[in-house]
């Protein structure tokens, strides 16, 4: 215990403070840009950051990993905030919480095996792309000393880390380029031209809302949909911190550590939130492998807003955004392009499919649910093809079946026999394939029964352990058939 501790927290703390630090600067705007999406007070998004980080860092299964508000819970509470308040939004972001914890207990981090390898590209290629998008009103249109400022930022960050390693690139531009803005009084957006940031730290109450059925009603699927997205989101940032980090992160604890944070911001004027692709990588670029560095990065957003404020305000946009520019060309898989020329036709597919949806409803839990349902069907629709192969002689005609025989490969299998044949010995060898289910049982009863309906005699053989047993279970044909 002492020495997992020491792992998760105690690890190289210099870097992961400093890694921190970063993080927090980072989280500002965007905590900022994503109350303005949900139509939420600035704070809103800030309180929901800083609480749920530090909450994170204790509950979440992802040592290292980012969770703070975030785009894509704040695009589905926007309708509830609009039609019925704050009070509301918050009230459904405790259920959200609530949702999450027992879906972690369910253990729904199993659920991760499912999603393919085209799926997740197509994911991080859309998140890069949508990280890129957002930065580009903080760029382009406002001045000339943006451009100069963003340019000078993405060098910063590109070559400082092949000569200065110890200090975050990040936070070198950010200091640097900050203090020359104060010093030159350039024509430049600000921070604190997003919103205004109250110096106050967050309060406990509990929202101002009816406890009834009606209220349950309302709020009920827009939780579902929050706790959804956040998950799914969530853990597909933790398998890629994973990744880069080359370790292994608990994702069931992660599903509970999100619903512990969401639970505890919504009773302190937070909105619901998640894991957040940029800020991790971020982290992880910057040399973080611990939970001090998203603990560090809760509380020094606070520390900035309330001992910092006015000089937080002052940050240009246009350093964040060359930030945030070269975070989503980091995350971008460019080997994906590759990948579409020589991946099979059906896994392009699904990750340009993926990239599109994504795009399209600006949320990544719907573009990777489709994502899965397609590469579901590809997969199913690969696997339903059974080859039927003849073999006769002076006293038999053996079929023999190579495949995975189910409820969608019967129609493939079945409309490759002659059932025009008379008075004959038949052998059905399933020596090359695998029943799976009561439809391929009802298949198998089906050839046996045309078969004798013109005098054949029919034998089936050779059927492995698992099919012996669900034939046995479920069939009609007796031990005379079977061989």
């Amino acid at each position: 215990m002492i020495e997992k501790i020491k792992t998760e927290w105690l690890s190289q703390p210099g870097t992961n403070i400093l890694a921190g630090i970063v993080v927090a600067l980072a989280l500002i705007p965007e905590a900022i840009a994503f109350s303005i999406i949900a139509g939420v007070d600035p704070m809103v998004g800030l309180y929901a950051s800083f609480i749920i980080a530090v909450v994170i860092s204790f509950t979440g299964g992802r040592p290292a990993m980012i969770s703070a508000a975030t785009g894509a819970v704040a695009l589905v509470v926007t309708p509830l905030m609009s039609e019925h308040g704050v009070e509301y939004l918050l009230a459904a972001t405790i259920l959200m919480g609530i949702i999450q914890i027992i879906l972690g207990i369910f253990k729904v981090g199993r659920l991760m095996k499912f999603i393919p390898n085209s799926v997740m590209i197509g994911f991080v290629n859309a998140l890069a792309i949508m990280i890129f998008m957002a930065q580009i009103e903080h760029i382009f249109g406002i001045s000339l000393d943006t451009y100069v400022y963003l340019i000078i930022t993405l060098v910063i960050v590109y070559l400082f880390p092949r000569f200065l390693k110890k200090i975050p690139a990040p936070l070198i531009a950010l200091v640097a380029l900050t203090a020359a803005y104060l010093m030159f009084d350039s024509d430049l957006k600000t921070v604190g031209d997003l919103g205004e940031i109250e110096r106050a730290l967050p309060s406990f109450f509990i929202p101002d809302v009816p406890f009834t059925l009606e209220t349950l009603k309302i709020i009920l699927p827009f939780s579902l949909s929050m706790a959804v997205v956040g998950l799914v989101e969530s853990l597909l940032t933790a398998r890629i911190v994973d990744n880069a980090t080359d370790s292994f992160s608990s994702k069931n604890r992660e599903s509970r550590g999100q619903g512990i944070a969401n639970f505890i911001t919504g009773f302190f004027g937070g909105m619901g939130g998640c894991a957040m692709i940029g800020q991790s990588v971020i982290n992880v670029r910057s040399g973080a492998t611990t939970r001090l560095s998203t603990f560090t990065a809760g509380v020094f957003l606070m520390f900035l807003i309330i001992v910092l404020g006015d000089w937080v305000v002052q940050i240009p946009m246009p350093i964040l955004a060359g930030i945030m520019v070269m975070v989503s060309v980091g995350t971008f898989d460019w080997g994906s392009f590759k990948y579409v020329t020589k991946a099979p036709r059906t896994d392009a597919f699904v990750m340009l499919l993926t990239i599109l949806i994504v795009l399209f409803t600006s949320n990544l839990a719907i573009g990777v649910i489709v994502g899965v349902v397609f590469s579901a069907l590809f997969f199913a629709t690969k696997i339903s093809r059974v080859d039927v192969y003849t073999e006769a002689d002076e006293n038999s005609i053996t079929y023999h079946f190579q495949g995975q025989i189910f409820f969608a490969s019967i129609d493939s299998m079945m409309n490759q026999i002659d059932f025009n044949t008379r008075g004959q010995n038949i052998v059905l060898d399933f020596s090359g394939a695998h029943l799976w289910d009561d439809s391929a049982v009802d298949a198998i009863d089906t050839i046996v029964k045309k078969f004798e309906e013109k005098a054949n005699k029919v034998y089936v053989k050779q059927l492995n352990a698992d099919s012996r047993k669900i034939v046995k279970e479920l069939s009609q044909l007796n031990e005379q058939h079977l061989m």
